[in-house]
């Protein structure tokens, strides 16, 4: 079985990811041991040490990577070498969502050569069932959605931890559109997304340059009492878990930009204009979703000495 390297500070054994997060983006600092993480940080100061990835896991740190899976037999291995590659310390949830191209006869040889979890839908449910499926089952400190295809590189995890393990928020999203390393993409791909993630933000009262963006990294205990409430089958996941967060987590949310290269309809590529038209109305039905407000705390008043 395909084991991930040790995470506590020995060398990649391949310089793969390493010249692919370079053309990304800049020098990926693999985990290193508290000691050298302190060092560095003493050394070049907060703001570098970000910038090239150089954060401190937790003890017994765990990301659960969840994998919405559906007619994707070309490209499933090649995404669970990019998540090994990461040499983070992984649960991998793979949910086959009714493939029929052979995806689901390749996994069970998958599930015997990579520490993965799979989670098999008797037939073709939608892309936010999955999610929810795999969502229900994840176990780690923090969660993120990977998509099956090759849109997205898994080595961007390391920036989106960041904000998370320091403290500064509880929800991440990958942004393609904010100063992002990307293929061009069409114009109307871009007008598209720019107008949903617009009036996603006018409705929550928050600025989003990317609501439908896959990669949402999220610290479980945020997520895990919204689970059971989400009801979209479909991409309008995308917009309904935006909104639960913000609305019924009262989640504090950061961006980070992100690697993509977008794929063409010839290739796999999914989503359709009803896709975005259902987005819309998604916009409209969540909008209403209960505001929960957190509990203040208690006024502290001092007493005057008798």
């Amino acid at each position: 079985m395909k084991q991930p390297a040790d995470s506590r500070g020995t060398p990649p054994d391949s310089l793969e990811p390493l010249a692919r997060a370079m053309d990304q983006r800049s020098f990926p600092v693999f985990p290193l041991e508290a000691w050298r993480v302190d060092a560095a940080r003493a050394l070049l100061g907060e703001a570098v040490c970000d910038s090239i990835g150089v954060i401190r896991l937790p003890d017994n740190f765990r990301l659960s990577v969840v994998v919405p899976v559906y007619n994707e037999v070309k490209t499933v291995e090649q995404i669970l070498d990019r998540l090994l590659a990461t040499r983070l310390p992984l649960e991998i949830i793979l949910v086959d969502d009714g493939s029929t191209d052979g995806t689901r006869e390749e996994l069970p040889s998958l599930e015997s050569h990579y520490p993965i979890r799979v989670i098999y839908h008797e037939y073709n449910r939608g892309k936010g069932a999955a999610v929810r499926t795999g969502l229900s089952h994840a176990s780690g400190d923090v969660v993120v959605i990977q998509d099956a295809d090759l849109e997205y590189d898994p080595i961007d995890f390391w920036w989106l931890l960041q904000p998370i393990l320091q403290g500064r928020a509880d929800v991440v999203y990958g942004s393609r559109f904010t100063q992002a390393y990307q293929v061009v993409p069409p114009l109307w791909h871009r007008a598209v997304n720019r107008l949903i993630s617009s009036l996603a933000s006018l409705a929550l009262g928050r600025r989003f340059s990317d609501v439908e963006t896959c990669y949402k990294m999220m610290r479980r205990e945020v997520v895990e009492p919204l689970v059971p409430l989400l009801q979209e089958s479909r991409f309008g996941i995308e917009i309904e878990l935006t909104f639960r967060l913000a609305r019924q987590a009262n989640a504090r949310f950061f961006e980070v930009p992100i690697h993509y290269e977008r794929r063409w309809y010839s290739e796999g590529k999914k989503i359709t204009w009803r896709d975005g038209v259902a987005a819309l109305w998604c916009i409209a039905r969540y909008a209403w979703v209960p505001r929960v407000v957190p509990p203040r705390e208690p006024e502290q008043r001092s007493v005057p000495p008798a």
